[in-house]
């Protein structure tokens, strides 16, 4: 359920926050339309690209592994290139339009990715978890954690804290 607008800047503030929107040809498919509220804490001025598609990545991430079940693990594809696949442990930003992926290849060497937004194009893929390393590793959910305590800082914005 939606708040009630009340004035013509909140409904302009309102048009500008992120909207999702999915829809599957299975019906059992969960689609996942929500923003969760640390996505929506800043305005689309306050972002850089880059912290835009870190947070957007983090969502994709988080969804995909909840449909995973524990033989595998999330592992990214890369277009334009001989990149191929990496197991995805770790994702950063630098402002203003950098995105970075931390992981290992096929081989278990270390990678890590450095692109720019305007370049981002991956697919998720679904590895078999590495044995050795015991259960699946999530790191979904380690990005949310972090982007919610990160968006519980307290903004030199906000009125409220």
């Amino acid at each position: 359920m939606q708040d009630e607008i009340r004035t013509s800047a909140e409904a302009y503030e309102n048009s500008a926050l992120p909207r999702r929107h999915e829809v599957h040809a299975d019906p059992e498919a969960e689609a996942c339309n929500d923003v969760p509220d640390a996505v929506r804490q800043k305005s689309l001025k306050q972002k850089s690209p880059a912290e835009w598609a870190y947070e957007r990545l983090i969502l994709y991430i988080q969804n995909f592994e909840e449909q995973l079940d524990n033989e595998h693990e999330v592992a990214m594809g890369f277009t334009g290139g001989d990149t191929g696949v990496i197991r995805i442990e770790g994702l950063g930003f630098f402002d203003p339009d950098i995105v970075t992926f931390y992981g290992s290849d096929a081989t278990g060497t270390r990678t890590q990715l450095i692109q720019h937004v305007s370049q981002l194009n991956v697919m998720l893929r679904a590895l078999p978890r590495q044995i050795e390393r015991g259960a699946a590793r999530r790191i979904g959910f380690r990005l949310a954690q972090d982007l919610d305590r990160e968006n519980s800082v307290s903004d030199p914005d906000d009125k409220q804290g």
